[in-house]
């Protein structure tokens, strides 16, 4: 007997504000973090990075990751609002989309300075938005 996956609607709904609440708090604090401690978290990467290709990209790398975040952050907590107003979800995928991109870009980063404890502890955030653009989408 073949038996099939089925998702209630009213599991899938609570599933996505789930997930927009979770991108929208990962996201907005490391954005944010980024941005309040700039100069140290520019300090601690040109160091990270010194011996890589990117060494000299460090600047603009920084500010790349900072607005993918916060971009998958905002959209994750208007996502929110989206999902509870309108029981639309269009904000909350594009949040965990941004979401994705920004994770892709720190595991690349990661894996180019060699800190693969670093780049193994995303995983599981990676696993997360792929679960999270399957459910939005």
């Amino acid at each position: 007997m073949e038996e099939t996956f089925t998702i209630s609607a009213t599991g899938l709904y609570y599933s996505r504000l789930a997930l927009a609440s979770f991108f929208a708090i990962l996201f907005i604090q490391s954005g944010l973090d980024k941005v309040i401690n700039f100069r140290e978290n520019l300090s601690w990467l040109v160091g990270h990075f010194k011996d890589t290709f990117l060494s000299g990209l460090v600047p603009l790398l920084l500010i790349l990751i900072t607005l993918t975040e916060l971009a998958s952050g905002l959209l994750s907590a208007y996502g929110i609002v989206e999902l509870l107003v309108h029981h639309k979800n269009n904000s909350a995928f594009w949040g965990v989309a941004f979401g994705a991109i920004s994770l892709v870009l720190l595991f690349f980063g990661q894996r180019i300075a060699k800190d693969y404890a670093g780049a193994g502890g995303l995983v599981s955030y990676f696993l997360a938005a792929v679960i999270g653009l399957l459910l939005l989408g």
